[in-house]
């Protein structure tokens, strides 16, 4: 049997992360999404070419997804043939992660509404076009799911993971001392660890 793992990064990140897994995943190839954007209805035409890539190459197919990857990885493919998913420091809630930032920026729904785009002073430009999207487009994942999240995430709340869990086929593995990025050498080596046991 033919395995594949398909690769969605957070933003910011590349498709070449996927090589750092490859010593966690034996067995399995890999294949890395490429995206430069971060909008759903257009990274999940970069995301659907990588799966139907594999879909005519392989008989299983899981997907590891970091932070806002999760995000794209669910609403692309809530109604594919996914057998199981590793989510590292998953947005799990869009709606409610845009509407923390809009309370943390001081904007109000009829402001985002009215401007259609607001910049903020912590670096993301909130979009109503987003905001409607994510409201007008429910993800419904029944995949089997690997959850890793760090005890200090300052994006995902741990209310939100544990939200999620409650409602999902969902395993929740925490590194207490972790942050979001998970990118020193001992959370890297967690990752790591965490990572083999949930592929055996």
């Amino acid at each position: 049997m033919k395995k594949v793992i398909i690769y969605i990064h957070g933003k910011g990140g590349s498709s070449l992360e996927a090589e750092r897994y490859k010593k966690n995943c034996c067995g399995y190839d890999i294949l890395g999404v490429d995206y430069n954007d971060s909008f759903p209805w257009i990274v999940q035409n970069q995301i659907q070419s990588v799966y139907n890539e594999a879909r005519e190459k392989y008989d299983s197919i899981y997907v590891i997804a970091n932070s806002i990857g999760a995000y794209f990885a669910m609403y692309t493919l809530q109604a594919c043939g996914i057998e199981r998913a590793l989510f590292i420091s998953p947005v799990l809630d869009m709606e409610c992660l845009i509407l923390d930032m809009m309370s943390l920026a001081n904007i109000s729904e009829k402001d985002l509404c009215e401007k259609g785009e607001i910049p903020t002073e912590f670096g993301e430009t909130l979009s109503w076009k987003y905001l409607c999207f994510v409201r007008e487009n429910p993800i419904t994942w029944n995949v089997p799911t690997e959850i890793l999240y760090a005890g200090n995430d300052s994006l995902v709340s741990r209310q939100t993971v544990n939200r999620f869990i409650s409602s999902h086929n969902a395993q929740l593995t925490v590194m207490e001392d972790g942050e979001h990025w998970f990118h020193t050498d001992e959370q890297l080596a967690f990752l790591d660890s965490w990572m083999k046991q949930a592929m055996r």
